[in-house]
């Protein structure tokens, strides 16, 4: 499902002076630096995955969560639905059609640094109405912290104090939080959040681990069971 015309050209604008945008890469790809990079999916996909912002593959072709972080997402996704392991890219690229993507920042940081909070709250609204406005479900997996915590940004204090809370928890990765993000209209939806940590092989802690907790969120979910049924 494509970006609105309204809302991606309030993104292209916001993006005219955001500071930090990876030009190099951007220019390596012969790609447009302001067009943003968020994926979307089906407006009734059953779940969504939240994550920090894109990176060079990302840039490359043109879709989030496609780069090695991404590829361990969509690995765990392939296994869940159909039982054997993902042969090869071409599908990843067809899992992920599946689902509803999204991240903080729809572009490549130079140095692949998270995204200042500055960056991220001036475009916390337009990405707050990518996900009430263009997706239907309410099941979020995040990947890492700044993507969990995005969602307390531009929100009440007590809406960021619990989600700060929640992180500090041992069982955060086998727990989910449930939150209110409300819009800048009034408008709010509520969402089930379920944080994963990052994927990326830089985070040596978690890496290894990404997998097997990956597919106990997606067995929690009932995640396969939901594909299946929206199929």
């Amino acid at each position: 499902m494509p970006l609105d015309d309204n809302l991606k050209q309030q993104f292209r604008d916001a993006a005219q002076t955001l500071e930090g945008i990876d030009l190099d890469t951007y220019r390596d790809f012969d790609k447009d630096p302001c067009e943003p990079i968020i994926g979307l999916g089906p407006h009734d996909a059953p779940v969504g995955f939240f994550g920090r912002d894109p990176g060079r593959q990302e840039v490359k072709w043109g879709e989030p969560f496609i780069g090695s972080g991404g590829q361990k997402v969509r690995q765990g996704l392939y296994q869940a639905i159909h039982g054997e392991p993902m042969p090869d890219f071409e599908a990843s690229r067809d899992v992920g059609r599946h689902v509803f993507w999204a991240n903080t920042v729809p572009y490549k940081p130079t140095g692949n640094k998270a995204w200042s909070m500055s960056a991220k709250k001036r475009f916390q609204p337009l990405m707050a109405r990518v996900l009430i406005d263009h997706w239907q479900g309410r099941e979020a997996i995040t990947l890492g912290r700044e993507a969990f915590l995005w969602f307390g940004i531009n929100q009440p204090k007590a809406v960021r104090q619990a989600l700060e809370d929640f992180w500090k928890r041992d069982d955060r990765f086998e727990e989910s939080h449930t939150t209110t993000l409300v819009l800048e209209d009034g408008r709010e939806a509520e969402f089930r959040l379920s944080p994963l940590p990052h994927p990326s092989p830089l985070n040596q802690a978690w890496f290894k681990r990404f997998p097997d907790l990956l597919k106990a969120r997606l067995e929690a979910l009932g995640v396969a069971d939901l594909l299946r049924q929206a199929d």
